[in-house]
């Protein structure tokens, strides 16, 4: 697995500023990670004293866990600098912002991380504009070729 990308979100919000962060992971769930078995549908997070918590992040079962496989909707925690928890934390309390997982992908060093995103929700005609302009795009680069 290179990197699994949560496309529904940019469909759905406009993205401010991006974070990386570490993951809290069992090895069944990394195990699970690399064959790719998960799902972003619904997962958010949440700060909560100080930490930053992703949650309904769906990772698969590992289909050669035993009686210790985790369970696939569990909370995690990530794990991000003291001021950058600070700085999403007075950004959430603005109306209108939410802290989505954008993508979840394996670094030089082999250690499973996740950009997380402050997002701004789209208006139904936002959501339009934004189709037209890949439609857009699309035909230019069929032009091009």
């Amino acid at each position: 697995m290179a990197e699994l990308k949560n496309r529904q979100v940019f469909h759905e919000y406009f993205i401010d500023s991006r974070y990386e962060a570490g993951i809290v992971l069992l090895g069944t769930e990394v195990k699970s990670l690399r064959e790719g078995k998960i799902s972003f549908n619904d997962s958010y997070c949440l700060v909560d004293k100080g930490e930053v918590w992703l949650k309904s992040f769906h990772i698969a079962e590992y289909s050669h866990g035993t009686a210790n496989n985790h369970d696939p909707l569990r909370d995690r925690k990530l794990l991000l600098q003291k001021r950058e928890i600070k700085k999403i934390e007075t950004k959430l309390k603005e109306k209108g912002y939410t802290l989505v997982p954008l993508r979840i992908f394996f670094n030089e060093k082999n250690l499973a991380k996740i950009e997380i995103g402050l997002a701004k929700g789209k208006k139904l005609h936002d959501k339009r504009e934004s189709i037209k302009q890949k439609d857009v795009e699309r035909e230019m680069k069929r032009y091009l070729k």
